[in-house]
């Protein structure tokens, strides 16, 4: 299991989790929760199913459950009030309420060198998957940009064989790629500037080949 939500991609053969390139610490209880939880998604799973895979044949409390749930929130910067992965479903359990994306076995670490694709936002750093990536400030957003002259769905990204494109999803502050506000579909290049509003990030591509001694 290897997939990516966000700016996290969650490695289930290492058991590590990471946001861009820097590992996230998570206990081993709280991994398995999270991991369950994806490979559940989008439905949701109950504490009972929850309890009797995180501790077979033993007995615990519920409080035990939700300090994992707590800790995996903290991990990813997620609040109950406003989640943008673990969902509470009242009386019931809990679901992974957000976008995930299987990495191809190509972009994996280790595996057949391809491509890796991101957007530099500041100092974060947003990976880009295979298939389709919404922009926005809304909290379930593949590229989450919480900031007000982004829109909730600001803008889509789309990534296929046949390369990359954006199109602008009727913000009401425009989206501009090289300095020019886009009415249409338009495909992006190695280090093109986005602006989203005010706010502006910058597209990267790095094939692996390049990297290569002739």
């Amino acid at each position: 299991m290897h997939v990516r939500f966000g700016d996290f991609r969650l490695d289930g053969g290492t058991r590590q989790l990471f946001r861009a390139e820097s590992e996230v610490h998570l206990s081993p209880k709280a991994f398995d929760l999270l991991r369950l939880l994806i490979e559940a998604r989008p439905s949701a799973v109950s504490k009972h199913d929850l309890s009797n895979q995180l501790w077979p044949a033993t007995f615990v409390s519920e409080a035990n459950l939700s300090v994992l749930v707590g800790e995996v929130r903290a991990a990813l910067g997620d609040r109950p009030s406003q989640s943008r992965f673990i969902r509470t479903v009242h009386r019931f359990g809990y679901a992974f309420s957000g976008r995930a994306n299987d990495v191809p076995a190509d972009t994996r670490p280790g595996g057949v060198p391809g491509l890796s694709r991101w957007l530099l936002a500041g100092a974060r750093r947003i990976e880009v998957p295979e298939g389709e990536t919404i922009i926005g400030r809304d909290p379930h957003a593949g590229a989450w940009i919480d900031l007000a002259s982004v829109s909730r769905q600001h803008a889509r990204m789309r990534v296929d064989p046949n390369g990359v494109t954006i199109e602008d999803l009727g913000s009401r502050n425009g989206t501009f790629v090289r300095g020019r506000r886009i009415q249409e579909t338009v495909p992006l290049r190695d280090r093109d500037e986005i602006r989203l509003g005010s706010v502006v990030v910058v597209f990267r591509e790095w094939k692996a080949e390049e990297t290569r001694d002739d």
